[in-house]
């Protein structure tokens, strides 16, 4: 139950009501994630007066502010059209219009089409106070290990000069994935291979100078990942003919 509704005028304000002792405080974008919180009583912070909704281009780098929505990363033409299939994918229509990045960062799980393709630009996260920096990568390692009390995302980094695909496979074109695959490529041969459909996030496969020795640690990070949508041997055998995909497209 939402016992206290604020809605800051500045970052300092914002930081401020969220490192209060009581009562839990947390911060609300598009509401889509706080409407899913089973906690017995909060205080939310609207962060729509604190211009964290803009997505800028700054040389090799694009700055996506924590409260842009999935629907902006859809219809922003500066993005890699992969990361905007990714949001578009992500969820419907109406929800892509509240539900914002951030957001989708702190709750979404290994099926998420979005957590996987930034999990392979190697996205960063930027957090208030003191603009500390995390990649996405230990952030999902950590996540839920230990409470987020008093910080809050303010903008998500990627690489705008790497190359991106990913593939996927579902029981349906708009069911949720049961795999997928991203593979994210730098000017300099560096390349990312992250899978993802299972578990609670997705994983890096390998992270290297070229994608060489990707198959076989792709296929050793899925021999456990059998759940109820599908045997490890199935995300196995198919796992590899989406990396294929990738990187041909690449």
């Amino acid at each position: 139950m939402i016992i206290e509704y604020h809605r800051p005028k500045s970052l300092d304000e914002a930081v401020a009501l969220l490192q209060r002792p009581y009562p839990l405080t947390i911060p609300l974008g598009g509401g889509i994630t706080v409407s899913q919180m089973k906690e017995p009583d909060c205080a939310v912070v609207d962060l729509q007066d604190l211009g964290l909704n803009q997505i800028v281009s700054q040389g090799n780098i694009i700055k996506i502010g924590a409260a842009v929505t999935l629907q902006q990363l859809v219809e922003d033409e500066g993005l890699q059209p992969e990361l905007s299939l990714a949001a578009r994918k992500e969820t419907t229509y109406n929800l892509r219009q509240r539900a914002t990045v951030a957001g989708s960062i702190v709750s979404g799980d290994g099926r998420s089409h979005l957590l996987t393709v930034l999990l392979a630009l190697d996205a960063t996260l930027i957090w208030a106070p003191g603009e500390k920096q995390t990649s996405l990568g230990d952030y999902l390692a950590l996540r839920g290990a230990r409470p987020l009390d008093g910080v809050l995302i303010t903008e998500i980094r990627v690489a705008k000069n790497a190359q991106l695909k990913y593939e996927y496979v579902a029981r349906t074109p708009e069911d949720r994935p049961i795999l997928l695959v991203a593979v994210a490529k730098w000017p300099s041969g560096r390349t990312r291979v992250v899978v993802g459909g299972f578990g609670k996030a997705p994983g890096l496969v390998v992270d290297g100078p070229d994608a060489g020795g990707a198959p076989m640690a792709l296929r050793a990070m899925l021999q456990d990942a059998g759940d109820e949508w599908a045997s490890a041997t199935y995300r196995q055998e198919v796992a590899q003919v989406l990396l294929k995909r990738c990187l041909s497209a690449l």
